[in-house]
């Protein structure tokens, strides 16, 4: 994948700009490029070429200085981001530099950022889950939050859309919680995910074990080849197999000859002209120069990732808009949310000792939701839900990991694997609060001496009420599965382990509560659009990320609508 353009004029003038090459700014390139605007897409950080700049796809442990651990060079370059347990020698090069993009927890907040062509879909667990009207109808029902401006229904065509080409692997239940998606073949249980499937299933009413559904191919689609099971996929994956814009979306948006790729270009702020109502480009600094540009198009998708869309519109003043664009009724920067995470169980299943598995399937379990779905599964513990994630193999080479033994006994014995284990850990949703917020800090100044973000959120009572029953929940699930030496445990930890962080400029019906419409249109800009996660408007209890695809492709289409009516 080869031979991008990246010749972008200053002061050229295009169709559309797209800020962020990310899972929801590469399907916004796509869907504009396929429709026949000359698109610009405007990327903070570096090119990164599918296949060719992966360098450490291939590597195994002992490939790298210290088997796949971070020196200490780059361990300061993460301060914050080391904390989410996932930087390691073979992808800390898709990882943003915490101490160049510095931010304040006011509140503790961890913030994963990737700034390079691709942003964090190089990086993502690739799970892939429908919405349903339970998720879309619940701010109405119970008076969390403002009422989404749009229904499963709305969206469900455009779900199909973005499944077709991206690729989800599943199988289909026919659950209303949790709807079908157009899926591929499904990856298979292992034997014990099996065996505490039929033992779950049997045990609980209306409780459901499936194999996750993720966006890996388990068959060739469009030119790219089915996962090969390496679960090396934070590193990039050479076959194309799971979803990436480096992989997927942008190539497809370079086919048509329609796109451009500006790299090191830092949107600082979307330019706004009160005399027509409208934004008319983005204003930049290039990042290897300092130098500050200027690029115009008639409709502008904003895809940084949640905090930075929200940042951009932050530092888009005007006349009109003193308080950053869109943000009349107050709300941008407001309705922080992310799922809690790292609350389970985990234990042995006895049993199982001549079976095993092949390769490492990138994927594991998961348990719907099954909590205040009616009158029959309502609790008066907390509002909404959650579902769990988990897996089940065999220890192996990590047993005799910080043991004093040694000896050929003990080398023979590592040959051996060791016993099987199983754990789930819950995902529960976070309600939208006005309190939870992000705001520009002027006194803290990036590398480029940009006002940086400050954070201020934390889990509320509902939250917090949610992980005990997930805790009590998931040791009682494996007990009656027949687990032994089961330990249950909350991790407690502050938002943003979930890397899900949603809202901030949410989706309403009223431009007093809100900052964007039904169609993503920033209120008071109707010719700017935000569809990555700042557009949320709710949680659910389900990964994201599809929900952002669907969004995206839906507004382009309308965007596109739009435009060619010259109502843009």
């Amino acid at each position: 994948m080869a031979n991008f353009n990246i010749d972008a004029k200053q002061d050229m003038t295009y169709d559309a700009i797209v800020i962020g090459s990310g899972i929801s700014g590469g399907w916004a390139a796509k869907e504009l490029c396929e429709k026949g605007l000359k698109t610009l897409v405007l990327e903070r950080g570096r090119i990164v070429e599918h296949v060719t700049d992966y360098p450490t796809m291939t590597l195994d442990p002992w490939d790298t200085e210290l088997r796949g651990s971070l020196t200490p060079e780059q361990k300061a370059k993460h301060p914050k981001g080391i904390r989410s347990g996932f930087i390691g020698a073979n992808n800390e090069h898709f990882h943003a530099n915490d101490v160049e993009n510095p931010y304040t927890e006011v509140k503790p907040f961890l913030w994963v950022r990737a700034h390079q062509m691709g942003g964090r879909s190089l990086l993502w667990g690739k799970q892939c889950y429908r919405w349903s009207d339970l998720d879309f109808e619940a701010n109405l029902k119970d008076g969390h939050g403002v009422d989404w401006p749009i229904r499963y229904n709305d969206l469900a065509p455009w779900y199909t859309h973005v499944e077709k080409f991206a690729g989800i692997s599943g199988e289909a239940l026919g659950l209303p919680q949790l709807p079908d998606s157009h899926f591929l073949p499904p990856m298979e249980l292992n034997c014990v995910e099996k065996h505490v499937k039929e033992r779950i299933e049997k045990e609980y009413n209306g409780r459901n074990m499936i194999i996750g559904r993720v966006a890996h191919l388990t068959e060739p689609i469009n030119g790219r080849g089915k996962c090969q099971f390496r679960n090396r996929c934070d590193r990039g994956c050479p076959y194309g197999a799971y979803f990436s814009s480096n992989a997927v979306t942008l190539p497809a948006a370079n086919a048509t000859g329609n796109l451009t790729i500006r790299p090191f270009s830092i949107a600082q702020s979307i330019i706004y002209d009160d005399e027509s109502g409208k934004a008319t480009g983005v204003r930049i600094i290039d990042s290897e120069t300092g130098e500050f540009m200027e690029y115009h198009a008639k409709i502008i998708f904003c895809n940084a990732s949640t905090l930075s869309s929200t940042q951009i519109l932050m530092n888009s003043t005007s006349d009109r808009h003193p308080n950053g664009l869109g943000n009349a009724s107050g709300e941008l920067g407001h309705n922080l949310m992310d799922h809690t995470y790292r609350v389970g169980a985990m234990g042995k299943v006895p049993g199982f000792e001549d079976q095993y598995y092949k390769g490492r399937r990138p994927n594991g379990i998961y348990i719907p939701r099954y909590y205040n779905l009616d009158e029959q599964t309502k609790t008066d513990n907390f509002v909404r839900g959650f579902g769990f994630q988990g897996s089940g193999g065999r220890a192996g080479w990590g047993a005799g990991s910080n043991q004093e033994n040694f000896g050929a006994d003990f080398k023979d014995g590592l040959m051996k694997p060791g016993p099987w284990e199983f754990f789930i850990t819950g995902f529960a949703e976070c309600l939208p609060n006005h309190e939870n917020k992000v705001y520009l800090n002027k006194e803290v100044l990036d590398k480029w001496g940009q006002p940086t973000l400050s954070i201020d959120a934390e889990w509320g009572e509902n939250e917090l009420a949610m992980n005990k029953q997930i805790r009590k929940d998931a040791k009682e699930m494996l007990e009656r599965a027949g687990l032994q030496d089961i330990t249950d445990f909350d991790n407690e930890h502050e938002m943003g382990y979930g890397i899900h962080e949603m809202g901030t400029a949410r989706m309403g019906r009223d431009p007093k509560t809100s900052v964007l419409n039904g169609n993503n249109q920033v209120h008071g800009a109707n010719n700017v659009f935000v569809t990555d996660g700042a557009c949320m408007t709710s949680s659910s209890c389900v990964n994201p990320s599809l929900t952002y695809m669907a969004l995206t492709a839906r507004a382009a289409n309308f965007a596109v609508s739009e435009l060619k009516k010259n109502n843009l």
